[in-house]
């Protein structure tokens, strides 16, 4: 956990410095009250005036003043530091995953990095709110009034020595039990977040399937193991507060018992034995507070590893240290290019090689698995390839800064994603400067203007989270508006027709080509009709290319492609005789 400390600003050491002026002038307060206890039991003693005893008693209650404003800052600054600390870690953490490529964020689950972003977050600014209220002070009280009491009496020091050593062997054993569970009770957390989340994503698939029971009985068996892991931990740090207490009366009764014989033998005052007393509740009080950080501090260090290991994580995709200026005219080429998951044996592209031309469209078709959605995702650069190059305008695309890249692609994946806001911040998504009338045509050559100007608020309707609010053809049409209002030189159709009618298809192909005129396109489809008119189709099996070139030389060339061809058409609708395939 300490680890985290490394991302503190000047100004949180600064607050860090005060929080340590002021816990140290709060328990100098706290332990002098006790010797104005014993001198007004003196002033008593020696008959002093009514005025002079209110004196003593008046400087006593001003350290009581002093202590409870110093302990009023404490709280306040050690609050302001742990919740700012937090949203800088809250921050860090999504900056963090937005650097992330699909690989790194494939080593973390959806589930897992949502509860290290609120959860775990959240654990480490409570621990850290009490380390700075309390791992200060609590130190400095005890060695403070332990150094006053040992030379008041040797007797009491040892007896009280004795329930002290008592209570930190109790608290080494509880916390050696428990701080393997707090470890589990994280992990447990994700996978409740998981099931939860992948149930209601899931609603309609487990309600049409009748997987109801299915479904509450998994969520049951994370549910117990969640309880049982809690019930654990929480009945051992339940013994702790009792124990304390028993510490605590054990402690008053040897001094009072000890003090009494003591005063009898005449080797001690009774001033003094109260003063002695005051003290080392002060003591047990800084015992106290220390085992309030042994219930949280554990479980915020498992957190704390949890969020250092996101923040952590080495990027496999970063720009070139002296990255090259991108002029883009929107030629794409592949040279023997060859991609392979991390840890993975098998590669899923191999000896990719292509050239798409300046305001061409490309297609790009195959069977499932065959590779397909992630050759397009290495021109982003989602993954980078593991052999080979990938040239825009005859550049590495590795040795371009990823904004820039980015910023000439407009990229449609297959299925719509869609954020809360309204249409028109859907629409502009990718380029904030885009206006109403470039958002209007956008939305008319992706065929979505027609609905769009049905809906409450036409432009300014609101989407629902995940686009629930619409269906899924619209859903894809407002995903390939957003991609036509940035005017980008390159587009990439990740299968984003495929929801929708061969009509609307066919009509969104149509409008691109006369709005994208000199703008290149790479399109993944399933279906013949959608890429047949394409400059170039590229055909994979197996993450090798099986073919290449129009669909009619394709039809004549490569089984693959006849295969496929012939699956959805007719030999007649495509033109050719009865005899091929």
């Amino acid at each position: 956990m300490f680890k985290l400390f490394k991302r503190f600003r000047a100004v949180d050491w600064l607050v860090v410095l005060a929080i340590v002026g002021f816990v140290v002038a709060q328990v100098y307060c706290d332990v002098t009250m006790p010797d104005y206890s014993a001198k007004i039991f003196d002033r008593i003693r020696e008959s002093a005036t009514t005025r002079e005893i209110l004196g003593t008693g008046g400087i006593m209650l001003a350290y009581a003043a002093g202590s409870m404003l110093c302990t009023v800052i404490v709280g306040y600054l050690a609050t302001w530091l742990s919740v700012k600390f937090s949203q800088t870690l809250r921050r860090a953490l999504f900056s963090k995953v937005h650097s992330f490529s699909f690989g790194e964020i494939n080593k973390f689950s959806t589930a897992s990095l949502i509860t290290r972003s609120t959860n775990d977050v959240q654990q480490v600014q409570m621990a850290f709110m009490m380390l700075f209220r309390m791992a200060i002070a609590a130190p400095v009280t005890a060695i403070w009034a332990i150094s006053k009491i040992s030379a008041s009496s040797v007797e009491l020091t040892l007896a009280s020595g004795a329930w002290i050593v008592f209570l930190i062997a109790f608290l080494s054993l509880a916390i050696g039990f428990a701080l393997p569970k707090f470890k589990s009770i994280q992990k447990l957390t994700d996978k409740l977040n998981g099931v939860t989340r992948e149930n209601l994503t899931g609603l309609r698939v487990v309600k049409a399937y009748n997987a109801d029971e299915y479904e509450q009985a998994k969520f049951e068996k994370v549910n117990k193991d969640v309880t049982k892991t809690n019930l654990f931990v929480n009945r051992i740090m339940g013994f702790m507060f009792p124990i304390m207490f028993f510490i605590m009366n054990g402690i008053s009764l040897t001094v009072y018992w000890l003090g009494a014989g003591l005063i009898n033998d005449g080797a001690l005052d009774y001033p003094t034995m109260m003063a002695f007393s005051m003290l080392v509740m002060q003591i047990l009080m800084a015992f106290m507070m220390l085992i309030m950080l042994f219930v949280i501090v554990p479980r915020a260090a498992v957190a704390a590893k949890r969020v250092n290991e996101v923040l952590d994580t080495k990027l496999t995709i970063v720009d070139s240290e002296k990255p090259q200026r991108l002029i883009t005219q929107g030629e794409i080429e592949f040279k023997n290019v060859g991609f392979k998951y991390p840890d993975a044996d098998g590669y899923v592209l191999k000896d990719i090689s292509f050239k798409v031309n300046q305001g061409e469209t490309v297609a790009i078709i195959g069977s499932t698995g065959s590779g397909k959605s992630t050759l397009i995702n290495l021109v982003p650069r989602f993954y980078d390839a593991t052999e080979g190059e990938v040239l825009v305008d005859g550049v590495d695309i590795k040795l371009v800064k990823q904004e820039d890249l980015r910023s000439k692609l407009g990229y449609v994946p297959q299925k719509g994603v869609l954020f809360s806001g309204t249409v028109q911040e859907n629409i502009a998504f990718g380029d904030r400067s885009v206006l109403g009338k470039d958002i209007a045509d956008a939305a008319t050559t992706a065929m979505a203007d027609e609905f769009i100007r049905n809906m409450p608020g036409q432009y300014g309707a609101e989407i629902a989270q995940r686009g629930r609010n619409v269906s899924g053809g619209q859903r894809q049409r407002l995903s390939i508006a957003r991609a036509v209002a940035g005017k980008p030189e390159i587009y990439i159709f990740d299968d984003s027709f495929s929801a929708l009618d061969y009509k609307t298809d066919k009509a969104v192909r149509e409008n691109l080509k006369e709005y994208a005129q000199g703008a290149t396109s790479l399109i993944v489809a399933q279906r013949i009709g959608t890429i047949m008119d394409a400059d170039k189709i590229i055909v994979l099996e197996q993450g090798r290319i099986a073919g290449q070139g129009t669909h009619r030389e394709l039809l004549e060339t490569c089984d693959v492609y006849r295969e496929i061809a012939l699956s959805q058409l007719t030999a007649a609708e495509l033109g050719i005789g009865n005899s091929v395939g």
